[in-house]
């Protein structure tokens, strides 16, 4: 029996599979494709706390030698600069999924992480011990728990029967990579439908988006429709021909009731779909990871109860519904519209006021994300600023002290802490800084004399000026501390 099966081998499940293995438990991935190639380069870009959350495991600078970064976002038809965010990463990073997917593979590769690949999940059934995964030839893989990171229409999730609620669709996209016949050249339209556009990649390749003129059908798209609604937007087809990829997306925004179920647990599209719009789709995932990761590992090594990973649903399930918010609002500028372009028109005013983008570049790069903040304590439940700090061994970003995935107990002076049972599991670390510390939208808070910091990053217990409150933080988050 294994720990965990991961289902799908796209960024979620490559990333959880991680984590997982950093926590120190069995995980193997079933995968049905029997490479790890895309058709196509898929969707793209990552934003700011994803970037950080890759920098946590030190393999950020992989993502930025491979891709382009770009220091603004648009919301309706406001430019954001994000180069003012408190950030080691102002910006968004531009890279296409099949590059994402290539690096994280090699980071889960070098971990050792067991891939199956040519295997098809049918089904889930689960018990008391633990649950069976079915697969096509008819055997079953048996594990404790499983993890369906396995798209939009979800194998895992349909088998256990959790719901997915949320608007349905009200127009639908196609999008491909093709060639054209004669020398590409960008086409870009905005009209009743919505967006259409012909962007050449480089490489004689042309990305094409074009709205339909009603809502497709679920089924794969052929080139015939391709061609038939470039007419219908440009009156030419471009001699669209050899395809490397061809899709259908809509504006549905659906989201799991429950990312948990008993020993199923949910992760990616498989417990969220959205409108690709301002490409939050990849990040969401990443961040379903890095969130349950640690919490299953400690609860498969015993250091934790299974009531750890309530947590989860708890926190990534608000932080997900108010990210699909976003995408249902940004779409809504994505045809010319009077009434939707007063609105946005409007919306820009307000938007060019001092600071008052700041809340929605927040919500754009996932640094404004706050699970249960307490009251008054304006850094407990948000992510910890990667500082600059000096230790005894010398200096430390605080994000490299994350790397192995182990939570951290920062001092930056008084009478040392106890962290009771859970030394050795618990890093412990006693440093100064002396800057200023700055959170997204909140601005400067008042220096901490000490910090708890989840595995993920996110801090789980403030110190000021005493240890009051720091025992029930430990039990609650890091049990008995693995012993």
């Amino acid at each position: 029996m294994h720990h965990v099966v991961i289902v799908g081998c796209g960024p979620t499940g490559l990333m959880l599979a991680g984590e997982l293995r950093l926590a120190g438990v069995d995980a193997v991935v079933l995968e049905r494709r029997t490479s790890q190639e895309l058709a196509g380069s898929r969707g793209g870009g990552i934003h700011a706390r994803t970037i950080e959350l890759l920098d946590q495991r030190g393999i950020a600078d992989r993502f930025l030698a491979a891709g382009k970064t770009l220091q603004t976002a648009t919301f309706g038809g406001t430019q954001l600069d994000l180069g003012g965010m408190p950030t080691r990463h102002p910006y968004t990073l531009a890279l296409f999924q099949n590059h994402i997917e290539r690096l994280l593979l090699e980071w889960v590769e070098e971990l050792g992480v067991q891939i199956r690949r040519g295997v098809e999940v049918t089904g889930v059934s689960v018990d008391d011990a633990g649950a069976d995964v079915q697969l096509a030839d008819g055997s079953p893989v048996r594990a404790r728990y499983v993890v369906g990171a396995d798209g939009g229409r979800s194998m895992v999730r349909r088998s256990v029967g959790i719901p997915m609620i949320g608007p349905d669709a009200t127009r639908s996209s196609l999008i491909a990579e093709v060639k054209v016949a004669g020398e590409p050249v960008q086409q870009g339209k905005v009209d009743a439908r919505g967006i259409h556009g012909l962007y050449p990649m480089g490489d004689g390749t042309v990305r094409v988006v074009v709205t339909e003129a009603s809502l497709g059908p679920a089924t794969e798209p052929t080139l015939t429709d391709l061609r038939q609604a470039l007419n219908d937007v440009f009156g030419t087809d471009f001699g669209v021909h050899s395809p490397t990829w061809l899709s259908r997306f809509t504006d549905a925004t659906r989201q799991a009731e429950s990312y948990r179920k008993g020993r199923v647990l949910l992760a990616g599209d498989a417990a969220h779909v959205h409108s690709p719009t301002g490409g939050l789709g990849i990040g969401l995932g990443l961040h379903d990871a890095v969130n349950l990761g640690w919490k299953l590992g400690q609860v498969l090594r015993g250091v934790s109860g299974g009531d750890l990973l309530d947590t989860y649903h708890a926190e990534r399930h608000p932080a997900g519904e108010r990210a699909l918010k976003y995408t249902m609002a940004q779409s809504l500028f994505q045809k010319a519209d009077p009434r939707q372009e007063a609105l946005r028109d409007l919306l820009a005013e307000v938007l060019r006021a001092d600071g008052a983008g700041a809340p929605i570049a927040g919500l754009i790069t996932g640094l404004d994300v706050a699970y249960d903040p307490g009251p008054g304590r304006p850094l407990l439940g948000r992510r910890m600023p990667d500082l600059d700090i000096s230790a005894a061994s010398g200096p430390v970003r605080v994000y490299q002290l994350l790397h192995q995935a182990r939570p951290l107990l920062l001092e930056f002076g008084g009478p040392r802490l106890e962290v009771g049972a859970s030394a050795g599991y618990v890093q412990h670390v006693r440093a100064t800084y002396d800057g200023a510390w700055q959170l997204p939208v909140l601005g400067a808070v008042a220096p901490p004399m000490a910090v708890l910091v989840r595995p993920d990053g996110y801090v789980a217990w403030v110190g000021e000026g005493s240890a009051n409150g720091l025992a029930e933080a430990l039990a609650k988050w890091f049990g008995n501390g693995g012993r």
